[in-house]
């Protein structure tokens, strides 16, 4: 695994920590491809339940290194299908990703964020997409991940002005599920994502992607996609674990099967 990004295991909860602190964890093709390896790792084992992904207290990722990619012209982003290629991995993991931001999430860094299952903010984390300052566009998500966040309003302004926008706002606009100290910032994501990873992953992962789904499909469409889902939640043994614990006022035992 490369030194860019550094690698936890905390029970049944992946960690994963971007490492480019001289940077503010800018994000190139090393960092990014280390963060693929580390899903791949992650999504393999199956004694992790839940995924976190993180910075430092400084900053989550503060953009796309810009001196990693401000010569390429058209041709050589295009071919080398940039972004599509390796930042996507975050989106197809089936296993949740929580994004435990503090400080800068910015241009790239924020995109990444969003690409998570839900954001978690230190009360220090600033927000942003300044891309338009250097003469282009947001291209990881910000203009189709971010009016899903926070509206098209709110995204406009983001996107245009490029100002930065607080872990206040954020939560207040939908971007943000909890806002949290910094200095306990880590220890309380990772404990959300145990509590996470204690339940039967099967019945997590339907539940990710059925909130998904949400996005993709129609109310009508998405509401049969539910229930289809939640049908089959019947052929489980968590399921009738679960059950059994709740009318036997017990713990349940979950297998993940």
């Amino acid at each position: 695994m490369s030194k860019v990004v550094i690698t936890e295991v905390h029970g049944k909860v992946g960690l994963i920590r971007i490492n480019r602190p001289e940077a503010l964890n800018a994000l190139n093709n090393e960092v990014v491809d280390g963060i693929g390896a580390a899903i791949d790792g992650f999504e393999a084992d199956e004694n992790i339940g839940c995924i976190v992904l993180t910075g430092n207290e400084k900053a989550f990722a503060a953009g796309a290194d810009i001196g990693f990619m401000k010569d390429f012209d058209y041709m050589h982003a295009y071919k080398t299908d940039f972004i599509t290629r390796n930042w996507e991995r975050i989106k197809t993991t089936r296993k949740p990703v929580i994004a435990a931001v503090a400080g800068f999430a910015l241009g790239g860094g924020c995109e990444m964020a969003m690409m998570c299952d839900m954001i978690f903010a230190a009360d220090t984390a600033k927000f942003g997409q300044p891309e338009i300052r250097l003469g282009t566009m947001p291209g990881a998500g910000g203009t189709q991940r971010l009016p899903r966040g926070v509206g098209k309003a709110k995204a406009m302004d983001l996107c245009l002005t490029a100002r930065m926008m607080d872990a206040a706002e954020a939560e207040k606009a939908g971007l943000v599920a909890r806002i949290i100290p910094a200095e306990q910032l880590l220890d309380e994501t990772l404990k959300a994502a145990a509590t996470i990873a204690g339940f039967s992953l099967p019945v997590v992962m339907m539940i990710k992607e059925s909130v998904n789904r949400a996005f993709e499909s129609s109310l009508n469409e998405g509401l049969l996609f539910e229930r289809r889902v939640f049908h089959s939640a019947f052929a489980l043994e968590d399921q009738k674990e679960g059950m059994a614990a709740f009318v036997e006022k017990r713990k349940p035992a979950f297998r993940n099967c």
